[in-house]
């Protein structure tokens, strides 16, 4: 068995989509002949927790862990936070915070704390990692950003032992949606684009998740970009005894719904159609699972919709999948943000695997949008085509539209696949 040290900060018992990609690598990865080694954090500041992901762990999978410390209860502390509340991702804030506050902790979060708030995790990693595989020897190492701080530890690894080297961006580092948002100083900014430039020249393979963000990845410097996607898990799908379709006519939206995701398009046709169409307005229900930033929630109120909502906390990972199998339609709401052709969320293939209708609002001409087409799986409407959207909507209201998805490429057990011969076609490489 081959040995590979992959580093994450997110890891079971965090919940989310951050864990996913490489919980289920790890889990198909020994099949293939290579045994995975997680080095993570101890007790990490997850926004939120899921148990029951610890059951996809192979049973004798090597974990290391350490601990360091991060910021965030100055953070809370500052900001009026409880100390138990937890930090969500992308600004997303389940109730209104005070603005003045909430900007100078931006300031300081994006100037003083370069990558990321994990910046503290990266010197005592590398020290830990170095003596570790000098004494237990690995053949390749994989980090895993955000948060990009991973990068710089495999980063410095790389460097004391001249180990092959993959840095995997599921999210990009300056090219994110929020970036923007940081209030970054000039020699911040500078500081950002240097160490990126530094990890992707550095690495000997980057992988990311799609076309768009390839491209853009290879304009910043890196050389060996490959395209692993996001998938979904056929045994999540098997063992997961889905009920009947719900009577009423339920969109669901699953994960976090962050304000570049609140388009007002939606609130709005919605409306219209309760208005004219009274059979619609008593079979509508919206299930929101997940996190909801508190603009969200003011919309459906300005748009009266709040009788039609019906809100879910974050659900283990089981119970996620019975609510996309018996909903109706599934949402999908791309960030309205520079970089929204090539955002691909993950959330998707799992809705795939649903065999649900998808609609998706976002870019007609996207990475997801190519990807929604060659599935057929579902209908992406533009973010201010309110005529497309309006038809789409009734049309799946009134069972209009046929899919007929085909999506098997896009299984952990393929993915991990293409993953270990992208892994062994290196090491076959530098034998030669």
């Amino acid at each position: 068995m081959k040995k590979v040290l992959i580093i994450t900060y997110y890891w079971p018992p965090s919940g989310g989509a951050g864990v996913q990609r490489w919980l289920k690598f790890v889990k198909y990865l020994p099949n293939l002949g290579w045994e995975p080694i997680i080095y993570t954090v101890e007790k990490g500041e997850y926004p939120v927790l899921d148990y029951s992901l610890v059951n996809d762990l192979p049973s004798n999978i090597k974990v290391l862990k350490t601990k360091f410390w991060e910021p965030y209860n100055l953070y809370k502390r500052f900001t009026g936070r409880k100390r138990n509340e937890k930090i969500n991702s992308s600004f997303l804030n389940d109730k209104k915070q005070n603005k003045i506050l909430e900007s100078i902790s931006v300031w300081i979060r994006g100037n003083l704390f370069i990558p990321d708030a994990r910046k503290f995790w990266i010197k005592p990693s590398i020290k830990f990692l170095d003596n570790y595989v000098k004494n237990n020897p690995v053949d390749f190492i994989i980090s895993s950003g955000p948060p990009h701080s991973t990068h710089l530890i495999a980063l410095g690894i790389k460097k004391l032992n001249k180990i092959p080297w993959l840095a995997d961006f599921r999210d990009p580092w300056t090219n994110i949606d929020f970036y923007k948002d940081l209030k970054l100083s000039k020699w911040a900014d500078i500081k950002h684009k240097k160490l990126e430039k530094n990890v992707l020249s550095k690495a000997d393979i980057v992988l990311t998740i799609g076309n768009q963000l390839k491209d853009e990845l290879q304009e910043l410097g890196a050389k060996n970009v490959e395209i692993i996607e996001n998938g979904f898990d056929e045994e999540d799908f098997k063992n997961n005894d889905s009920n009947s379709l719900d009577s009423k006519f339920t969109i669901a939206h699953i994960g976090s719904f962050s304000p570049s995701r609140n388009h007002h398009i939606l609130w709005k046709v919605l409306k219209e159609i309760i208005n004219e169409n009274n059979n619609f307005a008593n079979k509508l229900q919206l299930k929101l699972i997940g996190k909801v930033d508190y603009s969200i929630d003011n919309s459906i109120q300005d748009f009266n919709l709040d009788e039609y909502v019906k809100r879910f906390s974050y659900l283990p990972h089981n119970k996620v999948i019975s609510h996309q199998k018996s909903s109706r339609v599934l949402l999908l709401m791309v960030n309205n943000t520079p970089n929204s052709k090539g955002i691909i969320t993950g959330k998707i293939f799992e809705y795939m695997a649903s065999n649900r209708p998808i609609l998706v609002i976002g870019p007609e001409d996207g990475d997801l949008a190519k990807i929604i087409s060659a599935t057929k799986s579902g209908v992406v409407c533009g973010y201010d085509n309110e005529v497309k959207l309006k038809e789409v909507i009734l049309d799946l209201f009134n069972n209009n539209l046929i899919f007929n998805p085909n999506f098997k490429k896009y299984s952990r057990k393929n993915l991990t696949k293409n993953l270990s011969i992208i892994l062994d076609n290196h090491l076959n490489n530098q034998k030669l």
